[in-house]
């Protein structure tokens, strides 16, 4: 599986998924079984209001995303999902790739008074239940030329066995192939003073990316109480960026992925109007922003309180408020080292699904300050917009964030749904 495409490659895989995906579908009717097309298109526009740090960076990028999902279903109730991904920016070519977000089989039956489920192939798994970040989501690889907030992933290769019951859920994952990040190429903006090379990928195990991962997690439900408690051995999914060259001799930054364990444990408890949240780790075998090998805990953890009803409207508005704090301090490599995060939404509960969430995130060491806003409606039963605010009023200069300090944009969305 290719980690990034050129334009042209990307549409040739695109129009390649396409006529399989048209075979499928006649030879899918012709022998009786169910599916189901859908999916959106996005036309995004993205503004920077400051010019860029570095040369070739443009203030302004246009681009369009396809995400369609085909369903297929036997008479034994066995399915089949595919959902590729496409982009194309004007900007950055980098951003201009293809993805198998999804192409799994789904097979399922019962034991005792419980069920199993199979999954094999492709697929995207979330853990996690904070707002500002999901410390525990380790199974997918972050498509992070996506949108800096790390929600995106790109799909992973996994056999995924569920076994459900009253007594809760157990989740076992055996993953055989690691995808490198995608990250901004030299046009890029949202990156750090030397340009990735993402042609030459570096691992501390001699299997390389294909070291054979494993990952579980229970998770179960005690009254007014959610919680998972998951594990993962393997390769790790953030790299550690070496300065180097490039195969053209330029300097370059290089992504080493080392072989890691971690512990998570995620939480939330629902008290009426109150949601308590939590996210933590232990991780061993990473190394810290100096290089050195740390063992080192994580976690996030905060509140959400909802006025329902405002004003005795149909409008709800929620507060938020978290922590981050990462063991390694100032040699974090993250930007959540010792963060704190407040926000509020607001969603009238209308028929377009109304939804304004405005938050920042400050620094409690340093004078850094990260600011959002994001509002989202549907206009129609077919069309929906997105508007999308990121702020960088004040980066400090020790702070990993300062390369990014003059990256501030504007986005405007407009999706499509079928």
């Amino acid at each position: 599986m290719p980690r990034r495409a050129g334009l042209g490659g990307a549409a040739l895989a695109l129009a390649w998924t396409a006529a399989v995906l048209t075979a499928a579908v006649q030879d899918a009717a012709a022998q009786g079984i169910d599916y189901d097309f859908s999916g959106r298109v996005r036309l995004e526009t993205r503004w920077y209001p400051q010019a860029g740090t570095f040369p070739g960076q443009r203030r302004q990028a246009s681009g369009v995303a396809a995400e369609p999902e085909f369903y297929f279903e036997n008479a034994r109730g066995s399915s089949f999902t595919l959902t590729p991904f496409f982009r194309y920016d004007s900007a950055d070519t980098s951003r201009t790739h293809f993805d198998l977000r999804e192409a799994y089989l789904l097979m399922f039956g019962q034991i005792g008074d419980g069920e199993w489920e199979l999954r094999l192939g492709i697929d995207r798994v979330f853990w996690g239940t904070a707002e500002s970040r999901h410390l525990v989501d380790i199974v997918n690889q972050t498509d992070l030329i996506e949108h800096p907030d790390e929600e995106d992933k790109l799909g992973q290769p996994m056999a995924h066995l569920t076994w459900s019951g009253d007594w809760g859920v157990a989740e076992v994952f055996g993953l055989p192939y690691h995808r490198a990040r995608s990250l901004p190429g030299p046009r890029g903006r949202l990156r750090y003073p030397l340009a990735y090379d993402t042609e030459d990928v570096l691992y501390e195990s001699p299997a390389k990316q294909w070291h054979f991962d494993v990952a579980g997690r229970y998770s179960h439900s005690l009254g007014p109480l959610d919680f998972g408690v998951s594990v993962f051995n393997g390769t790790s999914r953030e790299p550690f960026l070496l300065p180097g060259a490039d195969s053209t001799g330029d300097p370059a930054l290089l992504s080493y992925y080392e072989q890691i364990h971690q512990w998570g444990v995620d939480a939330q408890v629902t008290l009426d109007a109150w949601a308590l949240k939590l996210e933590a780790i232990h991780r061993s075998g990473a190394r810290n922003l100096r290089g050195v090998d740390q063992d080192y805990a994580a976690l996030v953890g905060g509140f959400e309180y909802t006025f329902f009803s405002v004003w005795g409207t149909a409008a709800d508005v929620s507060l938020l408020g978290e922590w981050n704090y990462d063991g390694r301090g100032r040699d974090a490599t993250t930007a959540f080292d010792n963060d704190v995060f407040v926000a509020t939404r607001w969603a009238p509960n209308d028929i377009q699904g109304t939804e304004l969430l405005a938050g920042i995130m400050f620094d409690a060491r340093r004078a850094s300050r990260v600011m959002t806003l994001e509002f989202n409606r549907r206009i129609t039963d077919r069309w929906s917009m997105s508007v999308e605010s990121v702020a960088l009023p004040g980066v400090d200069a020790s702070d990993i964030l300062y390369p990014t300090r003059r990256d501030s944009f504007f986005e405007f969305s407009l999706f499509y749904n079928f």
